[in-house]
């Protein structure tokens, strides 16, 4: 007689494993994108705390602050921006609900300071989160970070260029951030990595900054009911800064949005 074989039942999984068709079980802190879409793909439904994330983009594109302005508005304590190609731009990050007086900006061009500075503020008590353009850091540089931000439980985002998705990191998610069809409005996010089965699809997200909108689009009706009636009125602080060709971390953004 044959004997009739039953069905094994599913051995447990190992804490700190999952299974490569599910996403991770999150056993790190996360918060919330801000992004409905995003949020909906990442283990734990948002950003982890306590580890590295690294978004990769094409130079001086400056999509990173559609992407985390929801976060950064979110954000009680210091906000520390290490490396930043432009200066933060007050009025405009205000128009995405960004107080800038929580930003602390660190200038500095210098690699092996750029990663001392950021290796600082992950340990500063009052900081909360870490903004880092790091485009020549090296593996065992970013394990440093890593386990930096993990022993302070801090949010800690490095950025770097698109052509560095093809080397290794020790990042629990990678980002590969572009935009999207509606220009600045919108941005399209291919998931490189993440503690989960691979995404094949990009990830679509509107990040439109709707009160800079609202700012711009109410400048342009004074503009336009002063110029029919003869005179002009002065440039708001958004348009003077771009008209003065300043350089400033949003005020591309803002030109485009115009």
């Amino acid at each position: 007689m044959s004997a009739v074989l039953q069905p094994h039942p599913a051995s447990p999984t190992p804490a700190g494993l999952w299974r490569a068709s599910e996403l991770s079980p999150q056993t790190l802190r996360t918060c919330a994108t801000g992004h409905a879409a995003l949020d909906a793909v990442l283990p734990g439904g948002g950003w982890p705390v306590g580890a590295l994330v690294e978004v990769l983009q094409a130079p001086h594109s400056l999509n990173e602050w559609g992407l985390l302005a929801p976060l950064l508005s979110r954000c009680a304590g210091v906000q520390v921006l290490v490396g930043a190609p432009h200066p933060p731009f007050g009025p405009a990050l205000a128009g995405r609900g960004v107080d800038p007086q929580r930003l602390l900006w660190v200038q500095g061009s210098q690699p092996d300071l750029q990663l001392w500075a950021t290796e600082q503020a992950l340990r500063c008590a009052d900081v909360e989160l870490v903004l880092a353009w790091l485009p020549g850091i090296r593996m065992a540089q970013a394990r440093r970070l890593a386990v930096a931000a993990q022993a302070h439980q801090k949010l800690l985002f490095v950025f770097r260029a698109a052509q560095a998705q093809s080397e290794s990191s020790p990042a629990v998610l990678r980002l590969l951030l572009e935009q999207g069809p509606g220009g600045t409005r919108s941005l399209r996010l291919h998931i490189l990595k993440r503690r989960g089965p691979p995404l094949p699809q990009a990830v679509h997200i509107e990040a439109g900054p709707a009160r800079l909108d609202a700012l711009l689009s109410a400048s342009r009706a004074r503009r336009r009911r002063a110029a029919g009636a003869g005179a002009m009125p002065a440039a708001s602080s958004v348009e003077a800064a771009l008209a003065a060709g300043e350089s400033h971390a949003l005020d591309r953004i803002a030109s485009l949005a115009a």
